[in-house]
């Protein structure tokens, strides 16, 4: 069990989508939670992005959105960033690698989220 939990919110773009041209854009804020009794900070990240149509991306980097912050015991980290799919709905899921201050690192998973278009669900 980590001590790193990690909660999602997620929404549709409609100002960055385009459907007649398959581009459909989402945003999603993730909030990295330490319920440890040390520091982690967040090295880097992988993602696996899965359309309706089981198309695959992966995206792998250091930090994320520029940054590889550290999390105090205790505290939280949030950021807001986007993906953009080709169907109406699709899939995110990853994980980040993480440090602690002596040097060990460790993976923190983030769960399986959704990514859907208002309009799919009808």
């Amino acid at each position: 069990m980590s001590d790193i939990t990690i909660e999602v919110e997620t929404g549709y773009l409609p100002e960055q989508s385009a459907p007649k041209q398959s581009r459909y854009a989402f945003k999603y804020t993730i909030t990295i939670h330490n319920q440890g009794s040390e520091a982690a900070q967040l090295i880097s990240r992988y993602w696996r992005i899965t359309d309706a149509e089981d198309q695959v991306q992966e995206v792998q980097g250091k930090g994320v959105v520029g940054e590889q912050p550290t999390i105090a015991p205790g505290s939280f980290y949030r950021y807001s960033s986007g993906a953009v799919l080709q169907t109406q709905a699709g899939t995110m899921e990853g994980h980040y690698q993480m440090r602690h201050p002596n040097g060990d690192e460790f993976e923190a998973a983030i769960p399986l989220f959704a990514l859907i278009h208002p309009g799919a669900l009808h």
